[in-house]
Formats: C-alpha cells, sequence, structure tokens
C-alpha cells in the first residue's frame, strides 16, 4: 500500500496477569476526619472516668461493708458484755431469794432477761458471719475468711470545709462530671463531622501497576512491566436525598441531649453533696448525745447496782437500768459507725474517695 509508513503489529497474547497497589491520602474532608477523630479521643476519655467512677463505687461499697462488720461485732461484744453482766446478777437474786429478800418471780424475770440476752448474743454472731461474707466478697477474699478489723473508733470527728467549697470540688473533679464533659465534647464533634457532609472531599492518589502484558506500555509485550501514576481527586455529592441534613439535625440532638444531662447530673450531685454535709453534722452531733447518754446510763447503773446490793432499789429497777446501760453503749456504737459512713458518702459524693 502506498505511503504506509510503519506497520505496528499487536501481538494476541493469551495469558494476561494483572497487580495494582493504590494509595489515596485525603488532604481535605470538611471536618469529617478530624471530627470522627475528636469523637473517639474524647469517647475513650469518657471511658476513662467511667473506670474511675466505678472504682469510686467499689471503694464505698467496700467501706460500708467493713464498718457494718465493725458494727456487728462491737453489737456481738456488747451482747457478750450483757450476758455475763447479767448471768451474775441471776447469781445474786438466787443467793436474795435463799436469804428470802426476793421472791421466785424476781428470779424468773431475771431470767427471762438472761435468755433474751442469749438470743440478742445469737443474732448478733450471725449479723457478724454474714457482714464477714459480705465484706470478703467485695474484697476478694474466699468467703469462710474470718477477718480481724484493726479499726478502733473514738468520738474525734474531722472537720469539712463549707458546702459552698465542697460543691466547687465535686462538681470540678467527680469522674462523673468528667465524663459527661467528655460526652458532650464527643457529640459537639460529631455535629462537626455530620456538617462535613456539605463540604467536598479532597484526596492525594497514587497507583502502582504491575502487569504482564502491562497495557499502559505500548506496543504490548508478553512481560511483566511496572508503571505508576499520581493524581489529586475532588469528591462532592451533588444529591444524597437529603442525608447530610438528616444527619446533622440527628447529631444536634445528640448534642443538646447530651447537655441536659450534664445539667440533671450536676443538679444531682449539688443535691448528693448538700445531704451528705448534712449527714456528716447530724451525725456528729449524734455522737456528742450517745456520748452523754453511755455516762448518764453508766452512772444511774453504778447507783441503781450499790443500792441493790444494799436493798434500797429493786430488782427491776436494776434489770432497767442494765438495759439502759447496754442499749446506750449499742448507740454510742451506732453512732460511730454512722459517722464513718456519712464521712465515707461524703467523701465519695465530693470525689475524694481513698
Amino acid at each position: 500500500i502506498p505511503f504506509q509508513g510503519n506497520v505496528v503489529t499487536f501481538p494476541v497474547i493469551l495469558d494476561n496477569y494483572s497487580s495494582r497497589l493504590s494509595l489515596q491520602q485525603p488532604l481535605f474532608t470538611g471536618g469529617r476526619l478530624l471530627g470522627a477523630a475528636h469523637q473517639a479521643e474524647y469517647g475513650a476519655g469518657a471511658a476513662r472516668h467511667d473506670v474511675s467512677k466505678e472504682k469510686s463505687d467499689l471503694i464505698l461499697s467496700i467501706k460500708s461493708a467493713y464498718w457494718n462488720l465493725y458494727r456487728f461485732q462491737a453489737f456481738r461484744r456488747v451482747a457478750d458484755e450483757n450476758v455475763t453482766v447479767l448471768a451474775a446478777h441471776v447469781a445474786d437474786v438466787d443467793n436474795l431469794l435463799k436469804q428470802g429478800m426476793l421472791t421466785n418471780n424476781d428470779l424468773l424475770k431475771v431470767k427471762v432477761q438472761l435468755s433474751n440476752a442469749v438470743l440478742m448474743q445469737s443474732d448478733a454472731e450471725n449479723r457478724v458471719r454474714l457482714a464477714m461474707i459480705t465484706l470478703n466478697s467485695l474484697i476478694g477474699l474466699p468467703l469462710a475468711t474470718r477477718v480481724e478489723l484493726a479499726s478502733s473508733l473514738t468520738a474525734t470527728t474531722k472537720e469539712f470545709p463549707e458546702i459552698d467549697t465542697l460543691l466547687h470540688v465535686a462538681l470540678e473533679g467527680r469522674p462523673e462530671v468528667l465524663g459527661m464533659e467528655m460526652r458532650v465534647r464527643s457529640a459537639e464533634a460529631g455535629v462537626a463531622s455530620a456538617r462535613g457532609g456539605w463540604l467536598p472531599q479532597v484526596f492525594l492518589t497514587g497507583n502502582y501497576y504491575y502487569s504482564r502484558p502491562n497495557q499502559r506500555i505500548f506496543p504490548a509485550r508478553d512481560e511483566f512491566k511496572d508503571t505508576w501514576d499520581v493524581g489529586v481527586s475532588l469528591q462532592f455529592d451533588l444529591w444524597n436525598n437529603l442525608t447530610t441534613l438528616h444527619q446533622t439535625g440527628a447529631a444536634k440532638a445528640q448534642y443538646e441531649q447530651t447537655k441536659d444531662a450534664l445539667a440533671t447530673l450536676k443538679d444531682g450531685i449539688t443535691l448528693e453533696v448538700t445531704q451528705g454535709a448534712l449527714n456528716v453534722r447530724q451525725a456528729q452531733q449524734r455522737i456528742r448525745l450517745a456520748e452523754l447518754g453511755v455516762e448518764q446510763a453508766a452512772e444511774s447503773y453504778r447507783i441503781t447496782s450499790d443500792k441493790f446490793k444494799s436493798g434500797l432499789s429493786s430488782n427491776s429497777d436494776l434489770l432497767d437500768a442494765e438495759i439502759a446501760l447496754m442499749q446506750s453503749k449499742l448507740q454510742m456504737t451506732d453512732a460511730l459507725v454512722e459517722y464513718e459512713l456519712a464521712q465515707a458518702r461524703l467523701e465519695k459524693a465530693v470525689g475524694e474517695v481513698k
């Protein structure tokens, strides 16, 4: 053929092999990736504060179990002491009965009181066992382990700052508040991420080809050849059925809901701290009253016991004095333990659990 020039032939290659490695680096995503990263970061922070909250709850539970065990062990000691005193009283009444100074009815009254004391002693022992099992369960010891408490409570109380100061510390340091604040920030980042759907996305792209034959090389040859390309791509949704609008609205609603939850949480903490501070003050007053009660009951028992031995007081008067002394000791122990529990609850409410 005239003027044909060079003839290019295309060989027929039946076997084809092709591999491609593609890389894509976002250059601009309208805030989608940054918002998602902040969401994850704040979510992780909230989870860490949740762990701190669980630790605080566990510490308070352990303290409550510890002081309840202390309470019941103290009750048992008082019950043991009461049984010993009443047993001696039975012996005294029996001697006076033999001397004709008391009646058999007086002896029966004391024996009934002794039986009640033994029953209370058994009840105190059962409460000690149950409280010990509860404490062992919380601290991870075998349930049958016998725990010896080293604490010895006194009437000394701790002075706490004013309620306004406690509230400031609580609202700044409670793990629940810190965690919820993280969730608010996470929800805010979610709004920013959703709004990114209104903007285009720009990517830096790169491809590496290793093929046999490589269609990018002309003419094709039946051998492996590599090629590459780099470019910039732009993506933008012209219409997505208002998906971005709905996603942004949902993110805003979640943000507002989280802010409301934070405000509600702070109100609850304010109430908890205020109530805790008032309970501590009331517990301090109970200790002072219980001290006076023990002092008065002990003096009354001493006087009544001396009169009874001299025949100037009745058996019923002495029984009443013994019961009053026992009850005053129980009230004193209860007041001391309730103060420790109130203090632990206030420390937890403030966020200073140790």
